[in-house]
């Protein structure tokens, strides 16, 4: 056969071949993806985002990409195509669009040592469903009468044993403060029983896992926190099976409002496996965020007097008000005077930044100030470089509680510029996320850190006892412990 007949019937196949390499090139240039570097193959730029910073920063590595890049750009972070967000406007339409744009996707890490049912990863119906039960359990009417009740028994249980001109990790005290309150309402276990600081101890193990680098080798943190969490789960299931045979005996004893095993047991449809999960992540969201935010306010506070006198005149005020009408406890209409109280806490969220990013998945090719993002690529919105952008916020490494107040004079600052107004400072604050996954436990978070500081102010002075500060790692974390010393006012 000729040559030009081979050529002739080859030549549909070679047609085709550019026609397809033409397609998939024209799919590519479609994208208008931000500016960036993605970094080394595999591990792409993982590293250096990890890399531990001061918290009242975004560290030197998303600075430099901000500088060079823009405030949205393109990376590969935790072996994904990711784009990175500190845009405020991008970040608040990311969680906005929950479930119709982009979807919650955290390290399959995360996942394996938290549960498969665990509210943080879950998405579409049953992350609300468990949501539901999470609000259920924090509803406003528990936390105006039993949970406000419950924060100030455990804040003053832990505030007793404080010394005087003893030195102590103000971090841990926070720590036993937010576990001790949670392991009593979700399980009715008791601070300082034997059982309790058991399941303590273990859970401290089980968190340094969760915040290490996911390697399930001998030795490591994870492959220990599995352990640990395999041991958690057992002994939850003890007290489930424990709580069922008493409710098949009639030996009901606890009331629905007092726990939340009680409550999944009697009025959900929740299977062991999700119960367990659920009450793991409960235990792990509603202790670790809330501790670190109270070690954060007993960090900055001493750094402006001002605010401690504001704050002790504030709860003062409370105080003489009680005792005048005879009553002991504090109740919701006490709280809702604490308003220079709630600027301290949004101040001291806002710049410690707890929260300092969150996963999520591209679920559609989506376009944003020109930019795309095309389906399948991870998003981070980064809350941190929003609360921490001097466009956003007057001197945003500042501590100035008074930022939050409508007319606030710009008290506490040097700087002639005035702070965004409340309403102004809202849209860009989102310390709890925002969204359908808003977190169901923020209220509760405000009102322990309210309570601890209302007893704190009226009790103590301190004073930092060692050099130490908030490190991100990217969790916020002092690595000394946060060294305090007290003494009475």
């Amino acid at each position: 056969m000729p040559d030009s007949e081979h050529i002739f019937l080859f030549l549909p196949s070679i047609l085709s071949l550019i026609l397809v390499f033409i397609l998939i090139k024209r799919k590519q240039r479609r994208f208008n993806l931000p500016p960036g570097n993605m970094g080394w193959p595999f591990v792409g730029e993982t590293i250096g985002y990890l890399k531990p910073y001061s918290a009242i920063s975004v560290g030197e590595f998303m600075q430099q990409h901000i500088s060079r890049y823009g405030n949205i750009y393109k990376s590969n972070l935790f072996g994904e195509k990711t784009i990175v967000s500190a845009d405020a406007g991008l970040n608040k339409f990311i969680l906005q669009n929950e479930g119709r744009l982009f979807e919650c996707s955290y390290p399959r890490s995360i996942g394996g040592i938290l549960g498969k049912w665990s509210m943080l990863v879950l998405v579409g119906d049953m992350h609300r469903d468990m949501r539901i039960i999470s609000l259920n359990f924090l509803s406003n009417a528990r936390l105006r009468t039993h949970l406000l009740r419950e924060v100030e028994k455990h804040t003053l249980l832990v505030l007793s044993t404080w010394k005087e001109n003893c030195k102590f990790s103000a971090q841990d005290e926070a720590k036993k403060f937010t576990f001790n309150l949670m392991a009593k309402n979700i399980m009715s276990m008791d601070p300082g029983h034997p059982e309790t600081e058991q399941l303590k101890k273990e859970y401290v193990t089980f968190m340094k896992g969760v915040v290490s680098a996911p390697l399930n080798l001998p030795g490591t943190a994870y492959r220990k926190a599995l352990q640990s969490r395999s041991t958690i789960l057992k002994f939850i299931e003890r007290k489930m099976e424990g709580r069922k045979r008493k409710m098949e005996e009639g030996e009901e004893n606890i009331s629905m409002e007092d726990d939340l095993l009680e409550w999944v047991l009697k009025d959900s449809n929740l299977s062991t496996e999700q119960i367990l999960d659920l009450i793991l992540s409960l235990l792990f969201a509603g202790h670790e965020t809330s501790s670190v935010a109270i070690a954060l306010a007993i960090y900055f506070l001493p750094g402006c007097p001002m605010a401690i006198q504001q704050l002790r005149e504030e709860h003062l005020e409370i105080a003489r008000a009680k005792k005048q009408s005879g009553e002991i406890e504090l109740n919701w209409d006490d709280y809702k005077k604490m308003e220079f109280t709630q600027c301290v806490i949004s101040e001291t969220l806002r710049l410690g930044n707890v929260v300092r990013f969150l996963h999520r998945k591209a679920l559609k090719d989506v376009r944003y100030k020109g930019y795309d993002i095309p389906c399948g690529w991870k998003v981070l919105p980064v809350i941190a470089a929003v609360h921490l952008d001097p466009c956003l916020f007057d001197q945003p490494q500042h501590f100035n509680p008074w930022r939050w107040q409508q007319n606030n004079g710009n008290r506490g600052t040097t700087s002639s510029t005035s702070c965004p107004t409340t309403t102004t400072s809202s849209n860009h604050f989102m310390p709890f996320g925002g969204g359908p996954r808003l977190c169901a436990g923020s209220e509760l978070a405000k009102l322990e850190m309210a309570v601890f500081i209302h007893h704190l102010v009226l009790n103590y002075q301190w004073e930092l006892a060692d050099n130490d500060q908030a490190f991100a790692f990217p969790f916020v974390d002092f690595p000394k412990g946060l060294p305090i010393r007290v003494l009475k006012p």
